[in-house]
């Protein structure tokens, strides 16, 4: 016969057996899985704003107004020269610039697309140089340095932004080039600081291109083909014959610009 004590003992062991098996370490560490990575992408989106917020205070000197209508000047490296704007060639000119790329003077009366476009392929000068004009940044790389995740980082910059243009230009003399009207800068790495320093000095700055308010749709097959466009032909040298030069003395040769395809 089993004892009262015994009994009792053996009820006390069988419970805490039952009480050590219902303790759920699975629910515990799932909900510790969950609240780490809960915590992870808080920390990541913290620090991620934190360095746009700190990246937009570093721009703000770069930042046009009225009281300071060229930032660009306060980059080191920065090319700066006065040009006309409205010298128009027409489309069976070639101009001969005194910089390469070049970044003003006399251009093709039709503007490249200019609103985020990527072109994969090199393009013809005269017709970038009208982008610029209208107020647009242009991206030049050399495209046997620049590929790969570099490609990637630049694109990113101009992929679908409003007045930006991105092309590759053969035989350039450093990895990157930008241009904006009047003004260009040369860096050795996709992650110089000092490229988002002259776009946000130069974009659409009313202070620094003649066409305030310019359109850079596309003009379309007939004008400036967007999925065609005229292609890109090494600079001559100035004083070449047949060319036009980077300054005329001239009035426009062409008519005013034309409306953009709707």
């Amino acid at each position: 016969m089993v004892s009262g004590k015994n009994s009792k003992a053996a009820r006390n062991a069988r419970a805490s057996v039952v009480t050590r098996r219902s303790t759920p370490w699975g629910t515990i560490a799932a909900v510790t899985v969950v609240v780490l990575f809960a915590a992870a992408i808080f920390g990541y989106a913290f620090v991620r704003n934190r360095a746009t917020e700190e990246q937009k205070a570093a721009l703000t000197k770069f930042t046009p107004s009225a009281t300071n209508q060229d930032p660009s000047t306060q980059i080191t490296g920065i090319v700066a020269q006065q040009y006309a704007g409205g010298q128009h060639v027409t489309p069976d000119k070639q101009v001969a610039y005194t910089h390469s790329p070049p970044f003003g003077g006399s251009h093709d009366g039709y503007w490249a697309a200019c609103n985020g476009v990527v072109y994969p392929a090199a393009v013809r000068s005269e017709n970038l140089v009208h982008s610029l004009e209208h107020g647009a940044v242009w991206i030049a790389y050399n495209p046997d340095q620049v590929v790969g995740d570099a490609l990637a980082t630049l694109q990113k910059k101009v992929d679908g932004e409003r007045y930006m243009v991105m092309s590759p230009y053969p035989g350039l003399d450093s990895p990157v080039s930008l241009q904006s009207w009047g003004h260009q800068l040369k860096v050795g790495d996709v992650t110089d600081a000092r490229i988002d320093e002259f776009i946000s000095s130069l974009k659409q700055n009313r202070y620094t291109h003649p066409e305030v308010g310019a359109s850079c749709d596309a003009t379309g097959p007939g004008a400036f083909d967007q999925d065609n466009p005229p292609p890109f032909v090494a600079p001559p040298a100035p004083g070449t014959p047949g060319t036009q030069p980077e300054v005329s003395a001239t009035p426009a040769s062409v008519a005013p610009d034309p409306a953009p395809m709707r």
